[in-house]
């Protein structure tokens, strides 16, 4: 690289945004994200977006692909190591440096059609509507998701609804696993990295999360709590069955996406578009 290349490099990363994008694509590795994806996950209007992405594409710093309908933007790591070598090729003045300069190397797609995709269903309590969608997706998957499920405030001792239970067993799925627990559970260290999480009651997506590992994608699959119908046993035993049908059917609609659907670029644009069907 040289002065001229390594100049508009860095005068195209001086931007707070445009820099925000660029470590967007690095941590998304080789399999980039779509426009859409950077909209949602910075909150950069689209417009201002694809001025910094071609600003970006310009200066060489992330390459462009089209995919159909889809444009594909992806960070050079070629250029980015170029550059880290050029700015650095006179450390030390030549002696060995104490700490070494790393080197970029793209992260992995993060769907792999022989990986099983993670999945994390969140709620307040963990007791009801992500009981659900745990047991529902873990029995639906057929091996290509495997669910979990966790509240950002479970009650002292809390135990799965019986009402979400006797759903379940009606249908023959097993129950014996199930358990409510505390989403920290799944952001500590050695817990599985999650592909995909998805609230499932409104108190849950407005509340702070912690920090996931691994970037996964996120959604808010809406349902009103049947444990907050009110009349006779019958009667909140139905709202239950109902809750679970509606389920269902989303988780219907994920398990039948097709591969290209679940790649990392387009998996969170897909899971939240099933949040309007």
């Amino acid at each position: 690289m040289d002065e001229t290349t390594a100049v508009s490099a860095l005068a195209a990363l001086a931007q707070a945004a445009r820099l925000r994008v660029f470590r967007a694509l690095v941590v998304a590795g080789d399999g980039g994200l779509i426009p859409g994806a950077l909209v949602d996950q910075l909150g950069i209007a689209p417009n201002t977006l694809s001025f910094h992405l071609k600003e970006l594409v310009h200066a060489g710093l992330i390459s462009q692909e089209r995919q159909g309908r889809n444009l594909i933007y992806r960070a050079a790591f070629g250029t980015m190591n170029a550059l880290l070598r050029y700015l650095t090729e006179n450390c030390c003045e030549g002696a060995p440096c104490a700490t070494p300069f790393p080197t970029c190397h793209p992260k992995p797609t993060m769907t792999n059609p022989s990986k099983p995709l993670n999945v994390l269903f969140l709620c307040t309590h963990n007791s009801g509507r992500s009981i659900l969608a745990e047991a529902l997706l873990n029995a639906l998957g057929a091996g290509r998701f495997i669910a979990y499920s966790a509240g950002s405030s479970p009650r002292e001792n809390q135990q799965p609804n019986p009402m979400a239970l006797h759903v379940l067993q009606s249908v023959g799925i097993a129950t014996d696993t199930l358990s409510s627990k505390n989403w920290d559970v799944f952001a500590a260290p050695g817990a599985p990295v999650m592909d995909i999480i998805i609230t499932v009651c409104d108190n849950a997506a407005g509340e702070v999360c912690p920090v996931w590992p691994g970037h996964p994608a996120t959604a808010h699959w809406g349902y009103a709590d049947p444990a907050e119908v009110e009349g006779s046993d019958a009667h909140k035993q139905e709202a239950f069955r109902t809750t679970f049908q509606l389920i269902k059917r989303r988780l219907e609609l994920l398990i039948n996406l097709p591969e290209d659907k679940l790649e990392q670029a387009l998996l969170q644009s897909s899971v939240r578009q099933l949040a309007k069907d």
